[in-house]
């Protein structure tokens, strides 16, 4: 495989730089003194903002845009092989990398690396870290799959031996890295359009854990029933988390202020270590920064400043994010896609002041969709109210298989009282008759439901 080396900068050319994490890694690169040039399909803030630190942009994908001069193509997954810009890179027989390899290949430039992998949480628990990390002043390198106020986006560069980052398990993506500390948050079926099922998804994570250097440490649930297969036969040093008093870094006595903030008493190795007070919701984050805490301890800071760093984060952007009111409603939007997150941030929302809960749920792809059927219905029914957009399709073609009328079907056996509309605009109309007082108006999903709130309170 092609190696960068990060004191000879090269011209690296990205395929949908206009990503999330391929517009971070630009930016690292950027400010390594690498030259960047990237395509996309449509332009947008993060186009223009690469543009004016230095990058070469173009809207539209084709073949004229690899040029002689670049020294390497990075494309993602959702790249294929028929993209006339891939093509053009073959043909020519410029080196060529996935955004996963590019990643694992920074990363292994720093000598204190972190790896956060989980189904789910992987963004908050980054975040968490990364307030920690800038109150301990240690200037890391981070790459988040969310936008951070923090740090004024997805990305920060730093000078220090220190990098923190995402691991996704999709295409087995985190494959590509070999942090000094991994961390896992939970394993549960997702992405079943790559995996087979259950097992092959703990393999992929075992072997993610077996990766981690072997001075390093791996920071796992301890609660999970899969700890034990993803540690077996493994040498490397690992230590546990969870609300069972059985873990090394476990949380006792949780309670929830009035707005629903959580706050917790910390147990270290089965001595009480004082409350931690978080700003974000639900059971759930108290298992995030549990990992965050173990993981920053771990990296030599002390608990006051670890207290100080959590509690300095409100959360990130689609992660139980006010977006305003209409009149006395409150809106909320949440970025959950699967029915463990559902379950958990409807579980946090029951501790938000309001009336009745309203929730307007996008499906997010139709694999999961016909594959989670039943458990999005069950988890959906701690709303008072359900309202259901069609399938963002993301990556997939529409099969004819499944559609949000199914859970409408299943929710309305129950009955539960639930509406399915075909347009955001028919969901506009019917939220503007119906949703009054104090209620609590929560769009939910990895598409663009987010843009049905926004609208309303712009229209307003």
């Amino acid at each position: 495989m092609y190696t960068i080396n990060f004191n000879n900068p090269i011209h690296v050319h990205f395929i949908g730089i206009g990503g999330i994490s391929m517009s971070g890694l630009a930016e690292i690169l950027l400010k390594r003194h690498f030259t960047i040039s990237g395509s996309d399909m449509q332009a947008s803030p993060t186009t223009e903002q690469l543009r004016k630190d230095g990058a070469k942009i173009v809207i539209g994908q084709k073949a004229s845009n690899i040029t002689g001069d670049i020294d390497l193509v990075v494309y993602t997954a959702a790249i294929h092989e028929s993209n006339e810009e891939f093509v053009a890179a073959k043909e020519k027989g410029i080196p060529m990398m996935t955004r996963a390899a590019l990643l694992g290949q920074i990363m292994a430039n720093f000598a204190r690396s972190i790896a956060v992998s989980g189904t789910h949480g992987k963004t908050t628990t980054t975040s968490m870290l990364t307030h920690i990390f800038l109150q301990g002043q240690l200037d890391p390198t981070i790459s988040v799959g969310g936008m951070l106020d923090r740090i004024g986006g997805n990305i920060r560069v730093g000078h220090s031996d220190l990098f923190l980052t995402e691991a996704c398990e999709y295409t087995n993506s985190f494959l590509e890295f070999y942090p000094l500390y991994s961390i896992i948050l939970n394993i549960e079926e997702d992405h079943l359009d790559f995996f087979k099922d259950i097992n092959d998804i703990k393999h992929s994570f075992h072997v993610f854990a077996s990766q981690t250097k072997k001075d390093g440490l791996i920071i796992i649930n301890g609660d999970m029933e899969h700890t034990d297969y993803v540690l077996d036969g493994l040498s490397q040093a690992h230590l546990t988390f969870g609300l069972s008093p059985e873990n090394d870094y476990s949380a006792k006595d949780i309670t929830f202020d009035e707005t629903g903030n959580v706050s917790y008493t910390l147990v270290i190795r089965g001595k009480e270590q004082g409350r931690i007070s978080l700003k974000v919701k639900g059971r759930h984050n108290v298992m995030n920064s549990l990992a965050a805490i173990a993981c920053a301890q771990e990296a030599g800071l002390c608990l006051d400043v670890i207290r100080k760093g959590l509690l300095s984060f409100g959360g990130t952007h689609r992660r139980f994010e006010y977006k305003g009111s209409l009149g006395d409603v409150t809106v909320i939007d949440d970025y959950a896609h699967h029915p463990t997150e559902i379950r958990a941030t409807l579980s946090a929302a029951k501790d938000y002041p309001h009336d009745e809960l309203w929730v307007i749920f996008q499906p997010h792809t139709y694999t999961r969709t016909k594959a989670f059927l039943p458990e999005f219905a069950k988890a959906l029914e701690q709303a008072d109210h359900v309202i259901l957009a069609d399938i963002y399709a993301a990556r997939e073609p529409d099969t004819g298989l499944v559609s949000s009328g199914d859970i409408a079907d299943l929710l309305k056996a129950d009955g539960q009282d639930v509406h399915y509309f075909p347009s955001f605009e028919e969901i506009k109309d019917f939220v503007r008759s119906n949703v009054k007082g104090h209620d609590l108006l929560m769009t939910m999903g990895a598409g663009n439901v987010v843009e049905i709130g926004e609208e309303l309170l712009s229209e307003a």
